[in-house]
C-alpha cells in the first residue's frame, strides 16, 4: 500500500481538504462571493436608480422643450399681432396724412384761384378806369364809347394771358 501512487494520492487529496478545512477556505470563498453578491446587487440597484433619474431628467427636459415651443409659438403669435396693429396703426397714420395734406393742397389751389380772380378783377377795372380816362379826354360818344368798352375786353383776354 505504501508503493501504491493511488494511495499517496488519496493522502494528498486528504492532506490537501485538510489544509482547506484547517484555513477555512470554504468560509473565505463563500464569503468572497457573497461579498461579490452585494457589490454586483448594489451596482443593480445605483445602475437602476441611475436609470431612473436619467428617465426623470429625459421626461424634465422633454416637458422643457414643449414648454419652450409653447412659449415660442405664444412669442410668434403676439409678434404677429404686435405686427397687425403696426401696420393698421400706420396706415391710419398714412390716410390722415394724406387727408391733411389734401386739405392743405386743395386750400393752396382756393387761394390761388381767389388770387388770380382779385389779379383777373385788378386788372379788368384798370381796363375800365384807362377806357373811362380815354373816353372822358377824347370826348368820345356814347357809341364810340361802347366800341371801346368792347375792344378793352377783348384785350383784357389777351392781357390775362
Amino acid at each position: 500500500m505504501l508503493s501504491d501512487p493511488t494511495f499517496w494520492v488519496a493522502i494528498a487529496f486528504a492532506g490537501f481538504i485538510g489544509v482547506v478545512l484547517y484555513f477555512k477556505v470554504p468560509g473565505m470563498i463563500a464569503k468572497q462571493l457573497d461579498d461579490r453578491a452585494d457589490r454586483i446587487r448594489n451596482e443593480l440597484d445605483e445602475a437602476q436608480k441611475l436609470r431612473e433619474e436619467a428617465q426623470a431628467m429625459f421626461a424634465e427636459y422633454q416637458r422643457r422643450q414643449r414648454d419652450a415651443l409653447a412659449t415660442a409659438e405664444e412669442i410668434v403669435a403676439k409678434a404677429k399681432e404686435d405686427a397687425k396693429i403696426i401696420r393698421e396703426e400706420s396706415e391710419a397714420e398714412l390716410q390722415a396724412t394724406l387727408a391733411r395734406r389734401q386739405q392743405l393742397a386743395e386750400a393752396k389751389i382756393r387761394q390761388a384761384e381767389e388770387k388770380a380772380l382779385a389779379e383777373v378783377q385788378s386788372v379788368a377795372v384798370e381796363v375800365s378806369i384807362a377806357a373811362a380816362e380815354k373816353l372822358m379826354k377824347d370826348g368820345l360818344k356814347a357809341k364810340e364809347a361802347g366800341a371801346l368798352i368792347d375792344e378793352s375786353i377783348k384785350e383784357l383776354g389777351s392781357k390775362l394771358n
